[in-house]
């Protein structure tokens, strides 16, 4: 359902250009998460702005159910539903009535929009704050207000980039539970997030990024046979070391 084929991405810098993502690919299919892991500036967020047809890739492409992200990008989007913490609700609105705007963006017909938002709301628990001002709302509230905007559309496709970013324990419950209950209904989605510990709760498998580059990729089973390791962070620390050496040979 999602392939990434050796998506690059540079930007000019007037030091010199930036390569913010090498040559990433990996492949998500229905029913499955897959967790693209790195520490801040790995190139996540940058991948998924790619996939998403918000960033042209220098090379490479995307492709979300036949469609590319760098011929249709208006086909992907509405196949795709987004979560990120950065992502503000519109202050004045109730999340009903902001709910009821994204699916008019999304051209759903105004009776399965309704439909859609008790559906939501009723599976978030957004009843008791259904009809407030979005001003007034708790982080882990606004949070839930946009798991449910991503869905209500009903997309094939999610992408969370640190979706448990700012969010206690039982905020980040709601996430574990929002990812397992797409994966039962068959959606495909990719978690970016640099809490692996999280990941290992949430995905059934990883690419571990590092300077835009993949350096593992399998399930957890798959990357302690081949590594040796146990926990997704020491994989990652081991990976981190060897890179560098590497490096220090090349230069």
């Amino acid at each position: 359902m999602i392939s990434a084929v050796e998506l690059t991405k540079r930007f000019a810098h007037a030091g010199g250009d930036i390569l913010a993502v090498d040559h990433v690919s990996f492949r998500v299919t229905k029913g499955e998460v897959y967790g693209l892991l790195g520490a801040n500036g790995a190139g996540k967020t940058t991948t998924l702005r790619m996939i998403l047809g918000l960033l042209q890739p220098t090379s490479g492409y995307a492709d979300v159910e036949g469609f590319r992200s760098t011929e249709a990008a208006d086909a992907v989007k509405l196949r795709i539903g987004f979560v990120s913490t950065s992502a503000g609700l519109y202050q004045w609105l109730t999340p009903r009535e902001l709910l009821l705007f994204f699916a008019d963006l999304y051209d759903v017909p105004p009776p399965k929009a309704e439909e859609n938002v008790e559906r939501l709301a009723q599976l978030f628990g957004l009843g008791e704050f259904l009809d407030r001002r979005s001003a007034t709302l708790s982080t882990g509230q606004k949070q839930r207000v946009n798991l449910a905007r991503s869905l209500i559309h009903d997309p094939p496709v999610i992408l969370l980039d640190e979706p448990t970013r700012g969010l206690d324990v039982l905020g980040s419950k709601v996430i574990f539970d929002y990812v397992a209950a797409a994966r039962q209904t068959g959606k495909a989605v990719i978690v970016c997030t640099h809490r692996l510990d999280e990941a290992e709760r949430m995905c059934d498998r990883f690419g571990l990024l590092h300077h835009g580059r993949i350096m593992h990729e399998g399930t957890l089973q798959e990357l302690q046979q081949s590594t040796g390791l146990t926990s997704l962070t020491d994989m990652f620390l081991e990976g981190l070391a060897r890179q560098e050496v590497q490096e220090q040979a090349a230069a």
